[in-house]
């Protein structure tokens, strides 16, 4: 029962913002050049726990096709991993984000990430502002 309390004091003293939606991104891939593209991220709510937030995550890229994914978020920083459904082409990789909130009180994340195999090793960056 003490470890339940603990648990509940945890989720609720801590609580961590909640990313989900709909992001418009612009981003600078290494081998491939500028791209724009749409990330949404949903809060999977029974994975998460106080300042831990766990996400569905999804990049949908004009001309190159869908990645998917999951991220962990701790505060305002988010580890993501996601994976062109292409598996032949090895065009994965793990991210990180940082988030803030613009003057119009959106969210907006600048995310850095590796790919170790595509096309011998790649990274990029994405900047991206919720709709």
């Amino acid at each position: 029962m003490a470890l339940l309390g603990l648990l509940a004091l945890c989720s609720t003293a801590e609580a961590k913002p909640d990313f989900s939606g709909t992001y418009d991104c612009t981003g600078d891939d290494r081998h491939e050049g500028k791209y724009t593209g749409t990330v949404t991220l949903d809060l999977v709510r029974e994975q998460s726990l106080g300042q831990y937030g766990a996400y569905g995550f999804k990049l949908e890229v004009p001309g190159y096709g869908s990645y998917l994914g999951q991220a962990a978020a701790q505060g305002t920083q988010l580890a993501v991993h996601f994976a062109l459904t292409d598996q032949s082409t090895k065009d994965y990789g793990t991210g990180i984000a940082s988030f803030a909130k613009n003057d119009a009180g959106k969210w907006t994340f600048d995310k850095y990430y590796y790919e170790p195999e595509f096309k011998g090793g790649n990274f990029g960056t994405e900047k991206c502002v919720q709709r």
